[in-house]
């Protein structure tokens, strides 16, 4: 018999984490040739969800509850499932209700038919508008930064089978960035379509500094193409900089009595000044990233395990 392992990052989660669970255990009944166990992580939330999380480890053995000494982030969150996790399927969701964890027979059934990963997709997304703006972003993004096939949706309702999880969990620096990681992994990559469904109670804990963050480590813990792009706005603005300096030469030389242009001069040492702090910048985030995984900065710090 086969194992799934739900792996839910928590986070002001104390009001909808029980429906959540009690409809996993509902569907798990309908799939008799699964065992499953579910791993809760909670993300130093500031409500009673460890509360919460210990009634329900408490009430059901196979619910085991980490609880983070401080928040790491959504991701740091799922690598700490993840390495707790032992079932041949991991099935990852949020602790919010809106991915339908009635419909994860798609995600197995999908991983069944040979595929190594599998991510819900949402014809209908019921995020808020920012929601819906920073995931266009990051699907941007990681197509770009990252290789990942245009026709791949990216969701965070997604399963795996355990040798991606395996090689995943391989990754012990600071910043972990999950599709990332899968896509190190593995191309077999599938959708399934599900429902989305409207926020209950609470708001989504992603705030635009929380965005920014996840995008700046996505395209910095993966991928040396900023700086490439950094190299190749350099070049260019060094060329137009030497186009401009010999524009400037030949009008001084068909009219000496036009006066220099204290302005032009101004604008093009604001412009390429910008730019210079704009790449020294990146390449500052670079090595700054560098210097904190040598220093063995942790992914996460776990106060406290139940059932585990």
């Amino acid at each position: 018999m086969k194992k799934v392992s739900f792996v839910i990052p928590c986070y002001r989660s104390e009001n909808t984490l029980p429906q959540v669970v009690a409809e996993i255990q509902e569907k798990m009944k309908t799939l008799p040739q699964y065992e499953y166990d579910i791993f809760l992580v909670n993300d130093c939330s500031p409500d009673r969800t460890i509360d919460v999380i210990r009634r329900l480890c408490q009430e059901n053995e196979n619910i085991r509850g980490i609880d983070f000494a401080k928040n790491f982030g959504q991701h740091s969150a799922l690598m700490a499932g993840l390495r707790h996790s032992d079932g041949d399927y991991v099935v990852c969701l949020d602790d919010d209700g809106q991915t339908p964890a009635d419909e994860v027979d798609k995600l197995l059934s999908k991983l069944e038919e040979g595929y190594d990963a599998v991510y819900a997709k949402y014809d209908h997304k019921q995020h808020s508008a920012f929601r819906n703006f920073g995931s266009k972003v990051n699907e941007r993004m990681t197509r770009t930064m990252l290789g990942k096939p245009k026709e791949l949706y990216v969701s965070s309702y997604f399963a795996l089978k355990r040798f991606v999880v395996e090689d995943m969990v391989k990754y012990e620096n600071s910043y972990p960035y999950v599709i990332g990681l899968v896509l190190r992994a593995t191309r077999n990559i599938a959708n399934v379509p599900v429902n989305h469904r409207e926020r209950e109670s609470g708001v989504s804990g992603y705030t635009l500094g929380k965005l920014l963050a996840l995008w700046l480590n996505g395209f910095t813990a993966f991928s040396v193409k900023p700086l490439r792009i950094a190299t190749a706005i350099g070049g260019f603005s060094a060329f137009m900089g030497f186009l401009y300096g010999i524009y400037t030469v030949i009008k001084r030389f068909v009219n000496p009595d036009v006066p220099m242009g204290f302005s032009a001069i101004m604008a093009a040492l604001v412009f390429f000044g910008g730019m210079i702090m704009l790449m020294l910048g990146l390449i500052g985030e670079y090595v700054g990233r560098v210097y904190i995984s040598l220093n063995n900065s942790p992914q996460y710090v776990i106060r406290e395990k139940i059932n585990l």
